[in-house]
């Protein structure tokens, strides 16, 4: 990472962080709620199942992604950038795709991609970019 902005990324990171957090708060919130659930197959199908578990193990990998990033991993930084561009490509396919999915975890999914939007525009950003050595 570039020396003269290693103290200024600080601050992007701490909102890359919260917003991290959300998606994994988020994230285990609905996970639990499909263990409550999963007597009601209406509610949770199969691919529900799938779904929560793939978010909750990308939002942990996020967390410790952004940790090392922030402490100037690179490579933590590329997976960063990596996993919150392809979770978002994949709930904007969730929400579009009519099917096998309820409306409540669409609308789940819609909160957790928003979330993401934000982790996305902070670390594509040029002050991060520039700060790793790919702006």
């Amino acid at each position: 990472m570039n020396t003269e902005l290693a103290a200024g990324h600080n601050a992007a990171f701490r909102i890359v962080r919260v917003l991290i957090g959300g998606y994994l708060a988020l994230s285990v919130a609905t996970m639990v709620a499909v263990v409550v659930l999963r007597h009601h197959a209406s509610i949770v199908t199969d691919a529900v199942w799938v779904r929560t578990v793939i978010v909750v193990g990308s939002a942990a990998l996020m967390t410790s992604f952004a940790a090392r990033a922030a402490r100037g991993h690179g490579r933590s930084f590329l997976r960063l950038r990596l996993v919150s561009a392809i979770m978002l490509v994949a709930i904007a396919v969730i929400i579009a795709i009519p099917g096998d999915f309820p409306v409540w975890l669409k609308v789940e999914q819609g909160a957790c991609g928003l979330l993401l939007l934000g982790v996305a525009l902070v670390v594509n950003g040029k002050h991060l970019r520039s700060a790793f050595g790919r702006g």
